[in-house]
């Protein structure tokens, strides 16, 4: 049993991008008719069934896998997996440390309760659900784990062709007309993506992270110069993804636009910028990065509490359930860079904490918006007086919940995480500007969150008749009841996770072991670029 434990964890990296990848593969070879199943041909109930047997065992197994990672990048191994055992930098390396370990569980946390909800009816709804959704795991998990600059831009497109795909499902004339607005805003921005690896490439002679920042930071004048303006390219294509000021307008709608399975995947999306800002810059761009160091520091911070104020704002004047809970996304993206912008370790792991906690609050939020949309009538998620819901005692309940863990309200991890950010900027110049933002935008969001409450439960109108809507299915709420389970797990266990985070973020900070797990023995020499390979 110890061989084969220690065999799955000299290919765990691998296994994580190939378990979703093949589940796919395995998906489409079931095929998929469609909406034959809802129609009620037995042929094709049968094969829906068994997509989603196949994909929720393929997700729980991720999730073993994960928490497998997390448990041995826990003792401080760096697991670095060469594919075709080339060595780094010549081939494709992934790379699998606490944050990219962490990050993959987070992302088989999200999916599978999003899965299980989804197989209440979503995923009959268009075709192809459970394989492109696999596709979907298989880019995340890819993006996490990879170590080369250009296979991150790989996994980016993957990731997101997939999302494109999800996001028009069930149609909808809102859900292409917010998906057009999508894919040409990310196509935009893999078109910069691939310009600001050009101009790293041209001075560094290579796009594997550890070999990079080994390369920067022995640049002088215009090389060094060049490297930090495709540091700034490279921060607008992740600012993008994760977005931060002024690039997150195309979020509110998409995501309110998407089925709410999709919508409360997509929470894992915007950490993916988060996670490649991080890795970038803290990694190749970090402090001990020479005349490149710390390229973004002045535009990070910023960007970062302007990005938290004018979701909050968003999330005032929203007139439906979804793109409020859109612009809660984008306000908590803003609190998590404002530790990631202050550059200090101690900020860092509050900040990788605080992110645990937003994605898994927002994503059981989507869950939960659509529950109460389909008891209210023709007034959906819409912002006003309304038929009261069917179940009024256990989605106020819940709603109160998730308000409150969205809004940081103690006990709840949204309090521990904000907590912990103004605890570890103490002494920092940025304080002040810190402790305003998160003070205020933690008040805006519990009058912007009771307002909503306050229409969808108190400000309703007598419904005709005895009410035809019925209450929430058991198997659907369920997926909700698992996120508010994870959330109260995650404040429960706030000691030991903070403990991970601390390692994390000091792991980060190690560059040189960084370079010597990857490259070995060229992990110890200085070798300035020269034009040749």
């Amino acid at each position: 049993m110890n061989a084969l434990l220690e065999l799955w964890w000299q290919h765990a990296p691998v296994l994580s991008v190939v378990l979703p990848s093949l589940t796919a593969v395995v998906l489409l070879l079931i095929g998929d008719q469609g909406g034959m199943a809802a129609q009620g041909g037995s042929h094709e109930v049968g094969r829906l069934r068994w997509r989603r047997r196949v994909a929720l065992t393929s997700a729980l197994l991720g999730l073993v896998m994960a928490a497998g990672m997390v448990w041995r990048a826990s003792h401080g191994e760096l697991l670095v997996y060469r594919l075709g055992e080339w060595p780094a930098p010549f081939g494709i390396a992934l790379v699998l440390d606490r944050l990219s370990a962490m990050m993959v569980l987070l992302t088989y946390l999200v999916a599978l309760p999003v899965l299980w909800y989804a197989t209440g009816g979503w995923d009959a709804r268009g075709r192809y659900f459970h394989a492109i959704f696999q596709f979907q795991l298989m880019g995340l998990c890819g993006a996490f784990l990879t170590g080369d600059l250009f296979n991150l831009f790989v996994f980016f497109e993957v990731l997101l062709i997939a999302s494109y795909v999800l996001l028009l499902h069930g149609q909808g004339r809102e859900r292409f007309r917010m998906g057009v607005h999508y894919v040409v805003l990310n196509l935009s921005a893999s078109a910069l993506f691939l310009i600001g690896l050009a101009m790293l490439y041209a001075v560094t002679g290579t796009l594997n992270m550890a070999d990079m920042a080994m390369r920067v930071a022995q640049l002088q004048g215009e090389n060094a110069a060049l490297a930090r303006s495709g540091a700034l390219v490279l921060l607008v294509v992740f600012g993008l993804k994760a977005a931060l000021v002024p690039l997150y307008f195309w979020l509110p709608g998409t995501y309110a636009a998407a089925s709410a399975p999709v919508a409360a995947l997509f929470a894992i999306m915007t950490k993916v910028g988060v996670y490649s800002i991080i890795r970038t810059h803290w990694v190749i761009f970090g402090a001990d990065a020479g005349a490149s160091a710390l390229a973004v520091a002045d535009w990070l911070l910023p960007a970062a509490l302007a990005t938290s104020v004018l979701g909050v704002l968003g999330a005032l004047a929203a007139h439906t359930l979804g793109r409020l809970v859109a612009y809660l996304t984008v306000s908590s993206v803003g609190t998590i860079m404002a530790g990631v912008g202050l550059f200090t370790p101690e900020t860092l792991s509050a900040s990788l904490y605080y992110a645990l906690h937003s994605t898994i609050v927002v994503a059981g939020l989507f869950l939960l918006v659509e529950q109460m949309a389909a008891q209210r009538g023709d007034a959906g998620d819409h912002l006003r007086p309304a038929h009261a819901v069917r179940e009024p005692v256990l989605l106020g309940l819940m709603m109160l919940f998730g308000a409150a863990s969205a809004a940081g309200l103690p006990p709840l991890p949204g309090f521990v995480g904000k907590l912990m950010i103004l605890q570890s900027s103490h002494g920092l110049a940025a304080q002040p500007w810190l402790w305003t933002v998160v003070l205020t935008v933690g008040f805006f969001t519990i009058v912007g969150l009771a307002r909503a409450g306050v229409i969808v439960f108190w400000h309703v109108q007598p419904a005709p008749g005895a009410g035809g809507v019925s209450g929430g299915s058991v198997k659907l709420l369920s997926a909700i009841w698992a996120f508010m389970v994870l959330t109260v797990t995650l404040a429960a266990l706030a000691a030991p996770v903070k403990q991970y985070t601390d390692a994390a973020a000091n792991q980060l900070t190690d560059r040189a072991a960084y370079q010597r797990a990857v490259l070995g023995d060229l992990g110890n020499s200085t070798r300035p670029y020269t034009g040749d390979r």
